[in-house]
């Protein structure tokens, strides 16, 4: 069996990592209005038009064993926050990537992503047995560029031209990686971050 067939909830102090269903798009979309998060141009974060497309592109990742999409929901009020996944998920050279991360106006720069952060990282590394784990931002998101790099990640350089936004530009990648040999330091450091 796929080890992206068992739906998998990762459960921290602040945020519980739940399988994305399709029943979820209405607490999505309300998540992306906190700060109308669609009007991003160096993001793809679902819409009213797009929720259902985003949430069926997901499914059919994890179906076919190489995405494991999650919605991100606070512990104390129920309430979605958004969205991370890993994806790009290759057992047999034992990499993944995290990404199509987002997180409402209003959780960001809490203690929210980097929770997300370290429960997919433990998985990856702790149970999945993984030795790299990647992330890949656009070249233009500069916040999210510090925050890979606030948990621990190593720029490896920029990807140009690596996918065509939904306006139209091409984009450059900035991409990220963690390796087996440097997880112990950047567990103990996100743990010291969340004990904080």
């Amino acid at each position: 069996m796929s080890v992206t067939a068992v739906p998998l909830t990762l459960t921290g102090s602040l945020v519980e990592l739940q399988p994305l269903q399709a029943s979820h798009a209405a607490a999505l979309l309300q998540a992306a209005a906190d700060g109308e998060l669609w009007n991003m141009t160096f993001t793809i974060i679902p819409d009213a038009r797009t929720v259902d497309a985003y949430i069926a592109t997901a499914l059919r990742g994890r179906e076919a064993g190489t995405m494991m999409p999650f919605v991100i929901v606070r512990r104390d009020t129920g309430q979605v926050i958004g969205s991370t996944r890993f994806w790009k998920l290759d057992m047999a050279n034992r990499k993944v990537e995290i990404g199509h991360t987002w997180l409402s106006a209003s959780a960001q720069r809490t203690g929210f992503n980097t929770e997300a952060k370290y429960l997919l990282l433990t998985h990856a590394f702790d149970t999945l047995d993984m030795v790299r784990v990647q992330f890949t931002t656009d070249e233009l998101n500069a916040k999210s560029r510090a925050a890979i790099l606030r948990i621990g990640a190593k720029q490896e350089g920029i990807v140009r031209h690596e996918r065509i936004m939904p306006d139209g530009r091409k984009r450059n990648s900035v991409r990220f990686s963690i390796i087996d040999p440097e997880w112990p330091e950047v567990k103990a450091r996100l743990q010291e971050k969340m004990a904080r």
